[in-house]
């Protein structure tokens, strides 16, 4: 990499790093009284913005929603042409800006006094007629911009960023947001179904492959390369007391030249590790790779029900 390249990126990632921590001696009781305001409406929050403010506004509003705090976006400049019906009564409403004085912001702040919503500024201006009409500022100043010309919004994205998500996660932990709440949220993603699928839902979709302690290999090794699944369950009186692997398999074939002797008896793996069908699936993928196994007996009340795969766990997307 250039030398030059390299320097301008550290200089952007510590100007930015020292901007954000700047923001600590700029928190005040506003944010306080913000979160508990927030928290305790019966309405949703609106947040709103132009221009590069606007697209911070987009993801704080996704993480809101993604966090049991219902939110939706408005554009300042489409809301007084029309959308500032998404407004209800109850609604808290945040504008994000950092000068605080362009002239959309300048219409739209009286329109929403006029209605008597709460109205929050996450501002990089304290005197700005934005922050002066607003009944909390949460005050996002940067001293500078990490362009070099000191105009692109660098810095002071970045910390209207940071201000979004310490909301978000001060009004996740009052409404006591659990990992199963936020799986609810996200049902589609690999990340979701870390948090609710469990060994029973992927078990059902696999075959059941089973053999007695005394069958003699040939049947072994049929039942596992028609269950695809590179193993199979060992069965005595309806419990399960083994597990014979494809890999168990191989080693008995290079000890032993007469196969028709042995017994599934003689080559399983007595006891194996477990697992219950309840148990998410990311826990299956953890156990597996801690033991170094690809395979586990499902149970569901001490009884086998079957067999869970790593792979059946992989092409879910959960890694």
């Amino acid at each position: 990499m250039n030398q030059n390249v390299r320097e301008t990126a550290l200089q952007v990632i510590d100007t930015e790093a020292d901007s954000i921590l700047g923001l600590k001696s700029l928190l005040t009781d506003d944010f306080e009284k913000v979160v508990d305001l927030i928290y305790k409406s019966r309405g949703n929050v609106v947040v709103s913005g132009i221009g590069k403010s606007a697209n911070i506004g987009q993801k704080i509003v996704a993480t809101l929603n993604s966090t049991g705090t219902t939110a939706a976006f408005m554009h300042a400049a489409d809301a007084i042409h029309g959308d500032l019906g998404i407004i209800r009564e109850d609604d808290v409403v945040i504008i994000i800006s950092k000068s605080g004085e362009t002239p959309e912001i300048k219409v739209l702040t009286p329109l929403i006094k006029i209605r008597k919503n709460v109205l929050v500024a996450i501002v990089g201006n304290k005197d700005s007629y934005l922050a002066r009409q607003a009944d909390y500022v949460l005050d996002c100043t940067v001293p500078f911009e990490a362009c070099p010309n000191n105009l692109a919004p660098t810095c002071s994205t970045t910390a209207q960023l940071v201000l979004g998500d310490a909301l978000a996660v001060a009004l996740l932990k009052m409404r006591g947001f659990t990992a199963q709440d936020f799986a609810k949220f996200h049902p589609g993603g690999a990340l979701g179904k870390r948090l609710y699928l469990t060994v029973g839902d992927l078990c059902i979709k696999n075959a059941v492959p089973v053999v007695s302690p005394d069958d003699v290999m040939t049947n072994v090794i049929i039942e596992i390369s028609q269950k695809f699944l590179g193993a199979t369950a060992v069965i005595d009186d309806g419990k399960l007391i083994g597990l014979i692997t494809d890999g168990d398999v191989r080693r008995m074939l290079m000890k032993h030249a007469n196969i028709e002797t042995v017994k599934a008896r003689d080559i399983m793996t007595k006891n194996p590790k477990t697992i219950d069908k309840e148990e998410l699936a990311a826990k299956a993928l953890e156990t597996m790779q801690h033991c170094e196994i690809s395979q586990m007996p499902v149970m569901d009340n001490g009884k086998y029900i079957g067999i869970v795969h790593i792979h059946d766990i992989i092409k879910e997307g959960i890694l």
